[in-house]
């Protein structure tokens, strides 16, 4: 991939501004009322098995469908699994699968540099003050300023020729619409009320968009600041544990700066990566091949050139 300096526009149109401030702001209204809900009605199981199913399967569209199977192209996966990864990252609302995709390419290609999208660390001045401003572009002002992948005939290629890819980048808004279509409509059938289907959509719909957008954010401006960094890095990625499981294992973020193309972001028994043990288990199962991994040759190299590091910073 190439690494050459990407020059951005540092201003969208008023179009796409108000959509990333609709969907930042109405799953936060969202999870108000849910709040207040719990507080003063309480909320039946129905709601919270909703919630926690919705956002396991569109975090997993996420982690695995999104990031490790198409920007990465860390396993190939048959079909119909393929498939159900594109359809559930596209109901995670988090943008079209090749914009996604692409960005994040740039991303990698320019980590924390210039022509990186959400870097927390460049051009914000020192001191708390700009160290707060990173923070925030990194975590979801990046998006108010950033083109949508305009760079993805170059960065996305690849992803472009693909016809099921291609499909589901065209149909983004259906899905998204399918996002609220579906927890609306589990919630009636399985309250048999209206009243059910309303607190369906909130519960699965709204809040849980809301914790997809807040987890999937923190990867990109908390795991760039706070955390361990074992190995070698060109970049500030950080490993965070405490957002492991919220994640599904996104939080090795270093791991995964180090070792991009691996499957697996946790690399050891310690590092909990649902994703990355759930793919492992597709693969015992012939749903996923071609599955790379970091071999321990690879992971002593970076260690060893760590420690080198360490002991020239020294002296």
């Amino acid at each position: 991939m190439t690494t050459e300096t990407i020059t951005m526009p540092t201003r969208t149109g008023w179009g796409q501004k108000s959509i990333m401030l609709a969907l930042t702001i109405i799953p936060f209204v969202g999870f108000l009322a849910a709040v207040v809900l719990l507080w003063n009605l309480a909320v039946n199981w129905t709601d919270l098995i909703l919630l926690g199913i919705l956002y396991v399967l569109c975090g997993l569209g996420i982690t695995v469908g999104f990031h490790r199977m198409l920007t990465h192209q860390a396993f190939e996966a048959v079909p119909p699994l393929k498939f159900l990864l594109l359809m559930f990252g596209s109901m995670a609302i988090q943008g079209a699968a090749i914009t996604w995709a692409v960005d994040h390419r740039q991303h990698h290609a320019h980590s924390d540099k210039e022509g990186d999208p959400h870097s927390p660390h460049h051009g914000f001045g020192g001191g708390i003050g700009g160290q707060l401003r990173g923070l925030l572009h990194a975590h979801m002002g990046w998006m108010f300023v950033h083109p949508p992948a305009e760079s993805r005939d170059r960065l996305g290629r690849d992803l472009v020729d693909d016809p099921m890819i291609s499909f589901f980048d065209r149909t983004f808004l259906f899905w998204s619409v399918m996002s609220f279509v579906l927890p609306f409509g589990l919630g009636y059938a399985l309250t048999g009320t209206w009243g059910g289907a309303f607190t369906g959509l909130l519960w699965g719909g709204l809040v849980r968009l809301f914790l997809n957008h807040h987890i999937t954010w923190s990867v990109n401006s908390i795991c760039h600041f706070f955390g361990r960094r074992p190995f070698a890095a060109y970049d500030q990625s950080t490993n965070n544990w405490l957002l492991a499981i919220p994640s599904l294992g996104e939080a090795w973020h270093h791991n995964h700066h180090v070792f991009p193309t691996s499957a697996f972001h946790g690399l050891s028994w310690r590092q909990v990566d649902i994703s990355g043990w759930l793919i492992a288990g597709w693969e015992k199962l012939g749903l996923v091949r071609n599955v790379r991994r970091v071999s321990p040759e690879q992971m002593a190299r970076k260690l060893a050139r760590a420690q080198q590091a360490a002991r020239h910073a020294e002296t």
